[in-house]
C-alpha cells in the first residue's frame, strides 16, 4: 500500500487540475527573519499537521514538504512510492518570544500516534513515519525529554517509536498541498475522519 487514503485523495485533486509545478512551491526561508526559529515534524499526512500548528499564536507559517531522505527535490509521486527515504513533514516558523518549542512538541504528540512504525492511521509506508527533526542541540534535548515524559505518563501501553533525528534539507511540497485544509475543507474533513486520525485523537486525549 503506497499512500493509502491520502494518496487516493491527492490523486483526485491532481486530476481536477490543481497540481502546482515546482515553480509554485513555497520555500521562503522565513527563519532568516528576525526573532524567528524553525521546527520540523513528520506526523503522517502533512495535510493533517498544518492546522494544529497554524492556529497557534506565535507561529508565522507552516509549510508542508518532504525531508529525511536522500533524493534532491523529490515530487509527491516519488515520495509516495516509498523509495526516496523522505517523510511527509511540516516546517514550522515560529517566534520563540511568543511560543515555546516545548509547546510545539506538545501539539505534535497530541496529533500523532507515536506507537505505530512506518504508518499513520490509513497511510502506510516509511514516508508516513513519525519523526522530530531537531535544528539545534537545545531542540534535541527538549525533544528527548518530552518523549521520555510521554513514555512515563502511562498514556500509551505500547513503545513510542517516533524518531528524533537531525534536521536535513527540507523540500517544500507542491503548491496544491499547501493549506489543503483551507482550500478543500470538505475533502479534508472526509479524509481526516476516514483515516481514523480524528477518532484516535478524541479517544486518546479527550478523556
Amino acid at each position: 500500500m503506497l499512500g493509502g487514503l491520502h494518496l487516493l485523495v491527492a490523486v483526485a485533486v491532481m486530476s481536477q487540475g490543481q497540481l502546482g509545478g515546482a515553480e509554485e512551491r513555497g520555500g521562503k526561508d522565513e527563519a532568516t527573519m528576525s526573532h524567528a526559529e524553525q521546527a520540523t515534524f513528520a506526523g503522517g499526512c502533512f495535510w493533517c499537521m498544518e492546522a494544529p500548528f497554524e492556529q497557534l499564536p506565535g507561529v508565522r507559517s507552516v509549510v508542508s514538504g518532504y525531508t529525511g531522505g536522500a533524493k534532491p527535490n523529490p515530487t509527491y509521486e516519488e515520495v509516495s512510492s516509498g523509495t526516496t527515504g523522505h517523510a511527509e513533514a511540516v516546517q514550522v516558523t515560529y517566534e520563540p518570544s511568543t511560543i515555546t518549542y516545548a509547546k510545539l512538541l506538545e501539539v505534535f504528540w497530541r496529533n500523532v500516534d507515536p506507537t505505530t512504525l512506518n504508518r499513520q492511521f490509513a497511510d502506510v509506508g516509511t514516508q508516513y513515519r513519525t519523526a522530530i527533526f531537531y535544528h539545534t542541540d537545545e531542540q534535541q534535548r527538549q525533544a528527548v525529554d518530552s518523549k521520555r515524559q510521554l513514555e512515563q505518563s502511562g498514556t500509551f501501553t505500547k513503545p513510542i517509536v517516533t524518531e528524533i533525528v537531525p534536521a536535513t534539507t527540507f523540500y517544500p511540497a507542491e503548491d496544491y498541498h499547501q493549506d489543503y485544509y483551507k482550500k478543500h475543507p470538505f475533502q479534508f474533513k472526509l479524509y481526516e475522519a476516514g483515516s481514523g486520525r480524528e477518532a484516535y485523537r478524541k479517544k486518546t486525549w479527550d478523556r
